[in-house]
């Protein structure tokens, strides 16, 4: 029969190790850009197993939506957001310079959605109904798009896997000790409700909001979209926060943080046009 002081100690030994565990693995994933984001991050699970999980995730939506006869239907459509994904991605080598070499793929999936989410290792989907909704300019794709690839160049969907993980791994080492049992965890299983089905935190989307702007400005798109972009889904639902944005900031606290940063990198912008046009 154990005392309980040995509970205790095994408790005790028990926290130590998935406290240890945890700290050896803090990393980070982006250079800070001119918006600063320079958070540490908590990770246990590998880059290239999310982006395996993640590659096989996307094939299947791709493949279920070309059987629905949903998958880039309109053609014009598909070539502007393919192409604010083509003036994006060089971009993302100031965050991270392995960006740019990823195996990036950009679909829009006929949807009256208000939804579009990037996966890990650049795997893009746009739906119809937020462009065509809310009648999106090239700017205001870029917002979002800049946002979306922000969460996978800050890899929030690893973060927060590895979050889930961390709290199995304890029940289970935890349960071990006072011998009530052991939690297992599923990554591949786990990896689309991380990546896009569930809400991200508000730091997640903080972070994702203000890099996002940089990338749109470095690419020659005015930062200040987004500002327009968040009044218009507010607008179509009804002051409230449309599914996309389920738990995402407060509009006020939203709106003054992106104008802080639209402001911010509005000479990258300036820059980026100034070099674009013609010479005479």
């Amino acid at each position: 029969m154990r005392t309980g002081f040995e509970c205790l100690r095994k408790l005790g030994v028990a926290v130590l190790a998935v406290g240890s565990l945890a700290a050896c693995q803090s990393v980070q994933t982006t250079h800070s850009g001119a918006v600063g984001v320079e958070r540490r991050q908590m990770m246990m699970v590998s880059s290239r197993e999310m982006e395996q999980a993640s590659s096989q995730s996307y094939q299947k939506i791709i493949q279920d939506a070309s059987q629905k006869n949903a998958l880039n239907r309109d053609r014009e459509e598909v070539e502007r957001v393919r192409g604010v994904a083509h003036r994006l991605i060089p971009m993302t080598g100031i965050f991270r310079p392995d960006a740019p070499a990823w195996k990036w793929e950009v679909n829009v999936l006929s949807s009256k959605e208000l939804n579009a989410w990037c996966m890990a290792g650049g795997k893009i989907a746009f739906y119809s109904g937020i462009i065509e909704r809310l009648d999106l300019t090239d700017d205001e794709i870029a917002a979002i798009m800049g946002h979306e690839i922000s969460h996978a160049l800050r890899e929030h969907a690893r973060e927060r896997a590895s979050q889930a993980m961390v709290t199995n791994i304890g029940v289970s080492v935890l349960g071990a000790a006072l011998g009530v049992g052991r939690a297992g965890t599923d990554l591949m299983g786990s990896v689309a409700k991380v990546s896009f089905e569930l809400p991200n935190s508000r730091e997640h989307e903080t972070e994702a909001d203000r890099m996002g702007v940089e990338l749109a400005a470095r690419a020659g798109y005015d930062p200040r979209a987004a500002i327009s972009l968040w009044q218009k889904m507010a607008k179509v639902s009804n002051g409230g926060q449309p599914q996309w944005l389920s738990t995402h900031p407060s509009n006020e606290t939203r709106q003054r943080d992106l104008s802080e940063y639209a402001a911010r990198v509005m000479p990258l912008y300036e820059q980026a046009t100034q070099h674009a046009r013609p010479v005479k």
